[in-house]
């Protein structure tokens, strides 16, 4: 007997629940690249002058031939390798996502982001049950660090900040030029970005109005960092100021730059901070919040919908709306709020002065 409500039907969907089994069997995709890149094998592909074998694959990477063949027939089915016969035997190559995205070498590489999550992100969703059980998130369940203060928790070694950074820093990398166009921010000469981390982002606005200068905003563990692994002195219109925003006084600017910032805080604090930049801000000036938008009635983006559950279990806050957004920089006293969506993940807010 069927539970009440239930109303078995034979239609092909039914029968065979293709999308939920695809949800379900996800992790294994993204483990099988996570592990790829792990061990190296499209930086060995790509630092061949042409395409190797199981066995040469297999030693590249110090792994058991077992092992790799069957990784690596995993990696073409998911179109990450293409396959070669020569002589009969098969042969491996990077495709062309492949090659720009997954190895090392190149300027756009999302190496440095998969290998985050797949040692911090990855770990942290083991606890989500936990997370939304709890409302809050699970650093403490899956690191032993409490997380009372959120970037003691996410910096919680040199090791751990470092990747951190370059997970950012690969973002920015492919995203940021997006976000920082999507207004024309040519007015606005003198730019903080509050928590620009890496600096990404500041030398994307920097490459894109050649009359601004920007400066990074950041912890003094951060920016140490960034200068000596990230920003060189080569970058003359790019430069630092060692604080943290919510405690230490904010120099005045044209324009404050949040690049995915409030969606680490509650709403209390977003206003709390934002009202602080509202201050600071020189008068015509304005702040430019860079974030996953979801759509108003919350029926997607996905991506922005899992990337609120990612916030559940990583910090405070959550990923909101457009309307949301306009609410917090409103309540802060900003005004002529606009709204651009990219069409790619990230999305801009620039509220006026």
């Amino acid at each position: 007997m069927e539970p009440a409500g239930t109303t078995v039907t034979t239609t092909a969907a039914a029968a065979y629940p293709r999308k939920i089994l695809d949800y379900m069997e996800g992790f294994l995709v993204s483990k099988t690249l996570f592990t790829a890149c792990e061990l190296g094998v499209f930086d060995l592909l790509a630092s061949s002058q042409h395409p190797l074998s199981l066995e040469e694959v297999a030693l590249g990477i110090r792994a058991s031939q077992d092992g790799t063949e069957r990784l690596l027939a995993a990696c073409t089915g998911l179109d990450l390798l293409n396959t070669h016969t020569l002589d009969g035997q098969v042969m491996y190559s990077n495709t062309e996502q492949s090659s720009v995205y997954l190895t090392q070498s190149s300027p756009v590489s999302l190496t440095q982001s998969i290998h985050y999550s797949s040692k911090t992100i990855y770990l942290c969703w083991h606890y989500l049950t936990d997370a939304v059980r709890e409302g809050s998130n699970q650093y403490e369940k899956a690191f032993g660090v409490k997380s009372e203060d959120l970037f003691e928790a996410l910096y919680r070694s040199e090791e751990e900040m470092v990747k951190f950074m370059q997970l950012m820093n690969s973002i920015w990398n492919i995203c940021g030029r997006d976000v920082v166009t999507a207004f024309n921010l040519s007015p606005f000469t003198t730019i903080y970005d509050l928590g620009g981390c890496s600096g990404a982002l500041a030398k994307q606005c920097v490459l894109a109005y050649p009359e601004c200068t920007v400066t990074i905003f950041d912890l003094p563990k951060v920016v140490k960092t960034s200068r000596e692994h990230f920003v060189t002195n080569d970058n003359q219109r790019v430069s630092f100021h060692e604080g943290d925003f919510f405690k230490d006084a904010l120099p005045d600017a044209d324009l404050y730059i949040l690049a995915r910032i409030l969606h680490d805080w509650t709403d209390v604090r977003s206003i709390e901070l934002l009202t602080k930049v509202y201050r600071a801000c020189r008068p015509g000036g304005g702040v430019l919040v860079v974030e996953a938008l979801l759509c108003e009635d919350g029926s997607g983006p996905l991506t922005a919908q899992l990337y609120s559950l990612n916030m559940l279990v990583q910090t405070e806050g959550k990923e909101r709306t457009a309307a949301e957004y306009t609410a917090l920089l409103t309540a802060a006293g900003f005004q002529n709020i606009q709204v651009e969506r990219t069409g790619k993940i990230y999305d801009a807010v620039l509220g006026r002065k």
